[in-house]
């Protein structure tokens, strides 16, 4: 198996949000090949099982990218790539991962490619929908979960961020420049600096990005018909676990008054278990190679924010790739990474301490 091709032929396939069917063919193709039992799910999920035991470990990692496609390309150690980060470099390493470790007595691996991730997150919604139906010893709720995202080789992610999503609108009646009535725009960043302030406030004495409210202004336009003006903007708040959406909700609402703002979207942050099994398998399998591992939590929300409170079972996020590199127009990864990767997450799999 010659697992840097694997991921260099996944990187060649352009496969942004809505446009991932060439690509899950390919990889559904390629499971095959190594081994899987592997098929195209309903929702357009690349799916793929090795070994027919009772206890599962799902890996869970998406397929679908950002926008802005990046010429592919080696240069030495470095693979350029859109999605060579997020999240093809994980996800190829869960499937080379898995014929690695090859089949295991009483445990069977699944290899998920979710489609629209980077979006709605369409795949693993239809993916928790199914197997709501499903018993814990067929097709239910795995035993363990990884998701694959980066994090560096010897780094272990335990937890996301949550999200929110809001559309602000101030209306105003138009007056006369010399009248000294607020504007729409004025009310607008009155609005905004007043959120900014009571995040400020929540955040006082929290040092750790990950337990800290963080605004993030996204787009502002604003219009007048002749009579009324309006100010428009969108914004997000990344969440911390002290924080649900419903209490964030409240936050926004009181703080906007007799303006509007619509949460859009929301979703919780979460923090998985440290002493579990599973993060005591990778913990074994990153020494094994020479690494001392690290515990982290990201500041971003992941599919994991989604599955893992459902199905409430050791969960963890691995993958190689310098997270910093998401989403920009100089993603790579370094080949050897990727490759070390690849074999302590085989360890992991072998590991009978696992699940």
């Amino acid at each position: 198996m010659d697992e840097t091709l694997l991921l260099e032929n996944l990187l060649k396939l352009y496969s942004p949000t809505h446009q991932e069917s060439d690509a899950v063919k390919y990889l559904v193709e390629q499971m095959n090949a190594l081994g899987y039992t592997a098929h195209i799910d309903e929702m357009g999920n690349a799916v793929g099982v090795m070994g027919e035991g009772d206890e599962e470990v799902m890996m869970l990692g998406h397929i679908d990218t950002v926008p802005g496609f990046i010429e592919v390309k080696r240069d030495g150690d470095i693979l350029h790539g859109r999605g060579a980060v997020d999240a093809k470099g994980p996800l190829a390493t869960f499937v080379a991962a898995g014929a690695l470790a090859g089949n295991v007595a009483g445990r069977r691996l699944t290899v998920i490619g979710a489609v629209g991730e980077e979006g709605d997150s369409r795949g693993a919604h239809f993916l928790l929908k199914s197997r709501m139906k499903s018993a814990r010893t067929s097709a239910g709720t795995p035993h363990a979960l990884i998701i694959g995202e980066p994090s560096a080789w010897d780094r272990i992610t335990l937890g996301y961020k949550g999200s929110a999503w809001f559309d602000f609108e101030s209306r105003r009646a138009l007056a006369h420049t010399s009248a000294q009535n607020e504007s729409a725009c004025e009310a607008a960043i009155s609005f905004w600096n007043r959120l900014t302030s009571r995040a400020n406030q929540i955040n006082e004495g929290k040092t750790k990005m990950f337990d800290q409210l963080l605004p993030t202004l996204r787009a502002m336009e604003s219009s007048s018909d002749g009579f009324v003006e309006s100010a428009r903007f969108k914004f997000g708040l990344r969440l911390p676990p002290s924080i649900t959406v419903n209490e964030l909700e409240k936050i926004v609402s009181e703080v906007a008054g007799n303006d509007s703002a619509k949460m859009v979207e929301g979703c919780e942050a979460y923090r998985a278990e440290k002493n579990t099994p599973l993060v005591r398998a990778f913990l074994a399998g990153i020494r094994k190679s020479g690494g001392n591992p690290v515990f982290t939590m990201k500041s971003g929300t992941s599919d994991m924010n989604l599955v893992a409170p459902v199905w409430n079972c050791p969960t963890v996020a691995y993958g190689p790739g310098d997270s910093l590199l998401d989403h920009t127009p100089e993603e790579h990864i370094l080949i050897s990474e990727y490759q070390r990767a690849v074999k302590i997450l085989a360890d992991v799999l072998r590991d009978e301490r696992l699940v």
